[in-house]
């Protein structure tokens, strides 16, 4: 099978209902942490659970849920909260344990039913992990000390260290419950009665870019090894140095990351967060000093408090300027090569797409009145997202790029396909790169312009020393303004470049034709491109491949039967 680069319609489909699930969480999110209200993360997560699950009613391929929840955890970095890391993991693992709980007992209720109880409960588990991870171990212990204290206090027979852990999972579970009876139920109206009307809101801007948030920031590979650094060893000297040198050293990276990062200062600077400190302090002053076997000095177990403590703020500040540096452009065309390479993708969409979204989220009041309605209401939107986008796809010129290493055959393919095109009646244009052999030696290349079959000379390994050359070779520059002319008066559906490379990078060679292809032709692209500089060519260029097709590895007739049915709809 050929690796897609392009959005395939189960990422347009995640995209979407993650785009749904994100303008919830900043419709409802935003109002619901205002006023303070108890559980805000329970209910955020149950209607995230009923879209997700009335949703596969409509839409029925596996691996939309993790997918959903992957596009929902980046749109929800958009929000004003200096928080990324938690969120973000919370909503992907929720989408993670529904989609493993249906994939095992498939789409039926008791699927429904136990994903919802699963991803409901990992909100208390995460809360209680990230008290492990932010306060180290030593919390458990003051816990667990508090506890047999109200134990001894209020003549309990039973043992009260697990009671409040056991009772409020058991609560976390039935809401879950509840909000996979909601979804299922929401599902089936949607099958049912499908909703007719088309009175919704479309943006008319909807371009909203990622780097509003971060504006004219200066990413810096060394700074987000530096802050990894700074993590693990603040961590790892954690009572093994001085207590006052250590602290001193938090102290010092906290300026620094204050200084660097407004999100980080945002953080430290919050009241909640010195509200915290004293009250965790005083618990485990009182906890060390009063209920241990052998109780320490007052003035230790404070010091203790204020290591939890400082461990807590440098982890906190720690995720916060992490989550900055990783807004990184040049990280996130890594990972768009690798296999979320469609993520990037159907994160665009989603940015286009939740403006909109938001608009036709109803006000919190209408939510809290008939969710049902409301759910129904935002998937009905979303199937009319869905066709818009099938529309906007279908005869849009694509390109496709052929990669491999130097001598694996590039060529060769890109002949064979010409060959299969013309027998299927369907004219091509551009220019390929013959070899030029003596001796079996390589002494040059010429230009063959694919409509006419006539050669040019391009490169040859010897020549005048005043000629420009690439590698061993001397360019022909009548050569190249002959190869972009042939290109830019090139008027075929499909029109193919070979060979794009590090001289196109220094804007040589094709490199005027293929800017201009790329921006302004109606027609389709086959360009061949050396695997080693792939990444720099689609960056330049601006190209969002439809298939990145690995020569090695991959089968040609796949290549040539996507082409040729992409030429007969563009037909």
């Amino acid at each position: 099978m050929t690796q897609k680069a392009y959005l395939n319609e189960k990422w347009i489909k995640a995209s979407i209902l993650g785009t749904i699930w994100a303008s919830s969480e900043i419709v409802l999110g935003s109002f619901l942490h205002n006023l303070r209200v108890p559980f805000s993360g329970n209910i955020l997560t149950a209607i995230a659970l009923v879209i997700l699950i009335s949703a596969s009613y409509k839409w029925k391929e596996n691996g939309l849920f993790w997918r959903a929840g992957i596009i929902c955890a980046l749109l929800k970095t958009m929000s004003p909260s200096a928080v990324i890391f938690g969120p973000m993991i919370a909503i992907f693992s929720e989408s993670v344990l529904l989609e493993l709980s249906t994939r095992l007992l498939g789409r039926t209720i008791a699927g429904y039913i136990l994903g919802s109880a699963l991803a409901m409960s990992w909100n208390l588990f995460q809360k209680i992990f990230n008290f492990i991870i932010f306060y180290g171990y030593n919390i458990v212990e003051v816990y667990t000390n508090l506890m047999k204290y109200a134990e001894k206090q209020l003549y309990l027979k039973f043992d009260a260290v697990w009671a409040p852990i056991v009772l409020l999972l058991v609560l976390y579970a039935l809401f879950g419950v509840v909000s996979a009876i909601i979804g299922i139920r929401t599902g089936k109206k949607i099958v049912s009665n499908p909703l007719l009307n088309s009175n919704f809101i479309h943006s008319e801007n909807n371009k909203f870019s990622r780097q509003q948030k971060h504006n004219g920031f200066n990413y810096s590979k060394f700074w987000l090894t530096c802050n990894v650094v700074l993590m693990a060893g603040t961590l790892f000297l954690v009572g093994r140095i001085h207590f006052a040198v250590w602290a001193a050293m938090v102290f010092v990276i906290a300026i620094v990351w204050a200084f660097r990062y407004k999100r980080a200062l945002r953080q430290i600077a919050r009241p909640r967060l010195w509200i915290f400190f004293v009250v965790i302090t005083m618990i485990t002053a009182f906890v060390l000093t009063r209920m241990q076997t052998e109780p320490v000095s007052t003035f230790a177990a404070i010091q203790t408090g204020i290591e939890m403590n400082l461990r807590a703020i440098i982890l906190i500040m720690g995720f916060t300027v992490l989550g900055t540096e990783l807004y990184n452009p040049v990280i996130r065309t890594y990972f768009g090569n690798t296999y979320f390479r469609q993520l990037p993708l159907a994160l665009e969409l989603s940015l286009d797409s939740l403006p909109a979204m938001i608009a036709n989220t109803p006000d919190v009041k209408t939510i809290l009145r008939n969710p049902v309605t409301v759910v129904h209401h935002l998937i009905g939107y979303a199937e009319i997202r869905l066709n818009e986008i099938r529309q906007n796809s279908i005869g849009r010129p694509k390109i496709y790029i052929i990669t491999g290493k130097i001598g694996s055959g590039k060529t060769s393919l890109i002949q064979k396909l010409i060959q299969k095109f013309w027998l299927e009646n369907i004219p091509v244009s551009g220019i390929y790169s013959a070899r030029i052999l003596e001796n079996e030696k390589t002494t040059g290349y010429d230009i063959v312009n694919i409509s006419t079959g006539k050669s040019v000379k391009f490169l040859r390994d010897h020549g005048d020393e005043n000629q420009p050359q690439i590698g061993k070779f001397y360019i022909d520059s009548e050569g190249i303004k002959i190869g972009n002319e042939i290109l830019m008066n090139s008027k075929s559906k499909l029109i193919i470049i070979d060979e794009i490379g590090k001289l196109e990078l220094e804007d040589r060679g094709w490199a005027p034709s293929l800017k201009q292809l790329v921006t302004g032709s109606k027609s389709h692209l086959l360009i061949s491109v050396r695997e080693e500089v792939i990444n720099e060519v689609t960056e330049k260029f601006k190209i969002s491949p439809e298939i990145i097709f690995k020569i090695e590895e991959q089968n040609a007739e796949d290549l040539f039967t996507l082409i040729l049915n992409e030429l007969r709809i563009h037909s």
